[in-house]
């Protein structure tokens, strides 16, 4: 597995074009790989998350089985200023995932797509999945995964759990000719490992739906 992290230049009309759509960031998220088993093969996938840092900076977080070739990105989303070589870092992430242990503590940040399934009228027959829309309840979507995801989240001083929404969107893009409508929310939080196997399958394989449209990449950093 490796960790890439690559800065967007948001001046740049192809960077603003990526990231009005989630469906066009995929696509070149895809486009990093001419191996098909660099961006999924059993029991890892590609996942990628949007993050921008307290100056305004937008950067691309990937996670994938192989290494990405961001060189395209570059030329439509790059910053100018920024050669090849130093517009994306890449890390191995296998190391870490190795050395995760129970009772570890880690901070984490993590955009996903907390959703519940319902029917849209008291008389529909089907089920389809709706939103979670108001931050405490995308909170409670997310302690209901912690168990099975392998790991913990503890309460802080008043009893709440020590994490918070960053951030929550709701966005609208095309796919081919239907249109895709996504509720997405950005979580930092602090975590304890229970079971580092499910935990390294989390790294790895997301949480939750719409993973090709920058959903379910879970990072860490150790916390302070």
């Amino acid at each position: 597995m490796y960790l890439t992290r690559f800065t967007i230049d948001t001046a740049r009309r192809g960077a603003r074009k990526l990231l009005a759509s989630p469906q066009a960031m995929h696509a070149a998220v895809r486009a990093a790989f001419t191996n098909p088993e660099d961006h999924d093969r059993p029991g890892a996938r590609a996942l990628w998350r949007l993050d921008t840092t307290a100056d305004g900076t937008v950067q691309l977080y990937l996670v994938s089985p192989g290494r990405p070739d961001l060189t395209h990105l570059v030329d439509q989303a790059g910053a100018h200023t920024l050669g090849t070589a130093e517009a994306w870092t890449t890390r191995a992430y296998d190391g870490l995932l190795a050395a995760l242990q129970p009772g570890q503590r880690w901070a984490f940040r993590l955009t996903a797509n907390p959703v519940h399934n319902g029917r849209k009228t008291p008389t529909s027959t089907d089920t389809q999945r709706f939103g979670r829309l108001r931050p405490a309840e995308q909170i409670q979507w997310l302690l209901d995964r912690t168990t099975r995801c392998g790991f913990t989240i503890g309460a802080q001083h008043d009893g709440q759990p020590n994490v918070v929404v960053r951030r929550r969107q709701t966005l609208t893009f095309k796919r081919r000719t239907s249109t895709v409508t996504l509720t997405t929310a950005t979580f930092d939080g602090v975590l304890d490992v229970t079971d580092p196997e499910a935990f390294r399958q989390v790294l790895s394989q997301g949480i939750g739906h719409a993973k090709a449209y920058g959903c379910g990449l879970l990072t860490i950093a150790p916390a302070t």
